[in-house]
């Protein structure tokens, strides 16, 4: 298994309708894409020296051939629609591979 971990930085001015945004429609968004069987969002409990919220979004796909399928087929058009909060939030990507769940 692997998980694709979105961290986020929003700006407290956009923070609510980003959250709204987040939950309603883009992680609903990503599960339609049948790449990933689940997705957990957890807000990151860091005061930022930039200000702002930061989030965790984990996304877990079955293999690594399936989270490329996303990059390549669906992450442009996915990412595009973020385009009302351009210029107000940071994102860091990072792909992780579960070595041991207990």
């Amino acid at each position: 298994m692997y998980i694709y971990n979105v961290t986020i930085n929003v700006q407290e001015e956009i923070h609510e309708e980003w959250l709204n945004w987040m939950k309603t429609e883009h992680i609903p968004e990503m599960l339609n894409t049948g790449k990933f069987k689940k997705a957990l969002m957890s807000r990151v409990m860091v005061n930022e020296e930039m200000g702002g919220i930061t989030y965790s979004v984990q996304y877990t796909t079955e293999n690594k051939e399936m989270l490329q399928k996303y990059l390549q087929e669906d992450a442009p058009s996915l990412r595009a629609k973020s385009k009302p909060f351009e210029g107000k939030f940071v994102a860091f990507r990072t792909e992780m591979e579960i070595v041991s769940e207990q």
